[in-house]
């Protein structure tokens, strides 16, 4: 179960082990272990895309027409199972003709945004502009964002958000000037045994990846010092955003909105 641990803050991984592990345990022997493990694992891949594809569409319904979105971290093929969540409301909102562009933030300090979802945009054409995460309250403030659209690593049962660091600071920005926050994610990141976001553990990391440029990402010869030797750094990995600043959940089970204690144990019931 070490690999179900790697990941506290996200539940989908512990999720997707258990799923497999229970799909192995009446096997005899380890070669049948192994060939079910991979059926199954094939199986939540296949199913994961055709979530995502749903959510794709239910949310894609919800954008204004003809904006532009604001969206954060990498929420594209690369982290999904091949079609993404926020990242598969554009696809799929740029294939009807509602999304003008999208502004990514640079997502640091791993830089997701800048080396993962700006190059997927780019391979579907869709115009993306890179924005440094401190720009996103001037870009806000301007009228330039039509909606911001974001994944999720864990939802508690209140509809409180675990999700990469910056996400409360979006949320609260699209709260102050009435932008709709929609939260994209499978109903395999609802995690109904968590009352509320004060329970999810929050993983932190190496404080080298805020000091030095490139650190966990780059080949070796390409790490870079940002800051002077000796410098503490505070790296966490996720923030909370707390239910009240979440406009939706979209899910590929339907939209769940506030209250979210009713909304989002009815999702997980159709689901079933």
């Amino acid at each position: 179960m070490r690999l179900a641990q790697a990941r506290p803050t996200a539940v989908n991984l512990r999720w997707a082990v258990e799923r497999v592990l229970l799909a192995v345990r009446e096997q005899a022997t380890v070669p049948e272990m192994q060939r079910t493990a991979l059926v199954e694992a094939h199986r939540i891949h296949q199913e994961d895309e055709e979530a995502n594809r749903r959510i794709g569409r239910l949310g894609a319904d919800l954008l204004p027409d003809g904006c532009w979105v604001l969206t954060h971290c990498n929420t594209g093929a690369l982290a999904t199972g091949g079609w993404g969540t926020a990242l598969g409301v554009i696809r799929t909102g740029w294939a009807m003709g509602k999304v003008r562009g999208v502004y990514a933030t640079e997502t640091r300090p791993l830089l997701q945004g800048a080396r993962l979802t700006s190059w997927a945009l780019l391979q579907e054409g869709i115009p993306v502009t890179l924005i440094v995460d401190s720009a996103v309250g001037a870009l806000v403030h301007q009228g330039k964002v039509g909606a911001i659209v974001v994944g999720a690593d864990r939802i508690a049962r209140n509809g409180d958000v675990a999700n990469k660091i910056g996400t409360y600071t979006l949320a609260v920005l699209a709260h102050r000037h009435g932008i709709p926050f929609y939260v994209c994610a499978p109903t395999s990141t609802i995690d109904l045994s968590t009352p509320s976001g004060k329970a999810i553990p929050i993983e932190e990391r190496s404080p080298q990846e805020v000091t030095h440029m490139g650190w966990g990402w780059a080949p070796e010869g390409q790490i870079h010092p940002l800051a002077p030797p000796g410098v503490s750094a505070w790296n966490p990995a996720f923030d909370i955003t707390p239910s009240d600043l979440v406009t939706a959940v979209i899910t590929e089970a339907g939209v769940a909105r506030p209250p979210y204690e009713q909304s989002l144990p009815a999702l997980l019931g159709k689901r079933r």
